[in-house]
């Protein structure tokens, strides 16, 4: 495949999502992993873009407080060394119209932006399993919340997603399914109801509450 796409001048985007708490081990040892493999996909493959995307071994998600740190270290590392185009994708665990997907999301964009990622590609809700469980009211947060982390200090950074995410770390076995884009869509529109704005609303309120300076 990689022979042909060259072939065709194709951009090419490499992804590999490595396990926390699989078979590379824990913090330490996923990040190097990461790094690892992430450096393979251009040298091995020739990629144009490496696309992330650390899932926790037991939820599934990228936005476990353990898989962002492995996401943000890997990045930082290979950012201050290169100037390779890296990518993260975004897995939360709570489905579309819920306060904590968002949450879930903004704290992932806020780790990619301050540890030096050029794309970002979500946001996959609900673990990116259910069917017509993705919106762009979670695209929308990642990209506020990505804005709003450009230009911050990384102990700031630091301080401000740690607080976000132990708004919602606590709910994962419990986490909301959501609603499917139908039900929080005006689909001809395309446009969301007035719940998810109600909603998203909270969640800006929340993270602005927190100190996270959304416009």
């Amino acid at each position: 495949m990689i022979a042909g796409w060259l072939n065709q001048g194709n951009i090419i985007m490499v992804e590999q999502m490595p396990i926390f708490g699989g078979y590379t081990g824990g913090l330490e040892e996923t990040a190097i992993c990461d790094v690892a493999t992430t450096l393979a996909s251009f040298t091995l493959l020739n990629g144009s873009f490496h696309l992330d995307g650390p899932i926790h071994i037991r939820w599934g998600i990228t936005t476990a407080r353990e898989t962002l740190q492995v996401a943000g270290h890997a990045a930082a590392a290979i950012d201050a060394h290169s100037d390779l185009l890296l990518a993260n994708q975004y897995y939360p665990i709570a489905g579309p119209c819920t306060e904590m997907c968002l949450l879930e999301t903004a704290a992932q964009a806020m780790v990619d932006t301050a540890s030096g990622r050029e794309l970002l590609s979500g946001s996959a809700a609900a673990k990116g399993v259910a069917t017509d469980s993705t919106t762009g009211m979670e695209a929308r947060i990642m990209g506020e919340a990505a804005i709003a982390t450009a230009g911050l200090k990384v102990d700031d950074v630091n301080q401000l997603v740690d607080t976000l995410v132990k708004t919602y770390e606590t709910g994962y076995a419990k986490a909301p399914t959501g609603k499917t884009f139908q039900e929080c869509y005006d689909v001809k529109m395309v446009y969301p109801t007035k719940e998810y704005m109600e909603i998203y609303d909270r969640a800006v309120a929340k993270m602005k509450n927190i100190g996270i300076p959304l416009a």
